[in-house]
């Protein structure tokens, strides 16, 4: 099967490309046996702009994860923002090894975006959603959801890649956060059903289910 990419990242790809090709020229030159070393660099390089086929499940009652990764966090708390009431959160670090693709944990219509400057805490802290770059993605579907893109302590950039009235499906790419990060989702307790998650979890974004909505 192909090494498909990830369209967010092709400027780093070709950047860094380019430079681990002139290291591995150079590396050639003056002691061969280094040429293993950028030939690492760009594998990785590649490695980590991978973007996997996945896919949902067809149900409109099932959230899915909106990243890969390793369920860190899972609290209730108060979104006052968009959800405006108590809500389930969903924590999940994403290693420097993980996908980082971000996509639609349902399907709806993104009412709002809002992107927030701050620190480059560790991603895997309690407190990073509070002081750490994100951005917020408000998406009213079988029920509100919040997914927030929070930046770590690598990672320098979130792609946001919708806007807001777009029409979303589920597992539908949505951005990325590059270079180890963390992607939370609030999901309202009131519309909560059966939580398929637990504490420590390893999820795939866009295919690993991580709640059942409750019908109304």
């Amino acid at each position: 099967m192909a090494l498909l990419l990830a369209s967010y990242g092709t400027r780093e790809i070709l950047l860094y490309g380019l430079l681990w090709t002139i290291l591995a020229a150079g590396a050639w030159i003056l002691f061969p046996p280094l040429v293993a070393l950028p030939i690492l660099g760009l594998l990785f390089t590649l490695y980590f702009f991978r973007d996997p086929v996945r896919r949902p499940p067809r149900s409109p009652d099932l959230l899915v994860a909106p990243a890969d990764g390793t369920v860190v966090e899972i609290s209730t708390t108060h979104e006052g923002e968009f959800i405006k009431e108590e809500a389930l959160k969903i924590g999940i670090f994403l290693s420097v090894f993980n996908v980082h693709v971000n996509r639609a944990p349902c399907s709806g219509v993104v009412r709002a975006i809002r992107y927030t400057p701050g620190r480059f805490r560790d991603a895997r802290t309690p407190d990073c959603g509070k002081v750490n770059e994100q951005n917020a993605i408000h998406i009213d579907g079988p029920v509100p959801v919040v997914v927030t893109q929070i930046a770590g302590a690598i990672a320098r950039r979130i792609v946001c890649a919708i806007h807001e009235n777009e029409q979303l499906e589920a597992g539908q790419r949505i951005g990325m956060i590059k270079f180890g990060s963390r992607t939370d989702l609030y999901i309202p307790k009131t519309r909560l059903g059966d939580l398929n998650i637990k504490l420590g979890d390893r999820v795939k974004g866009g295919e690993t289910v991580l709640a059942r909505i409750a019908r109304s």
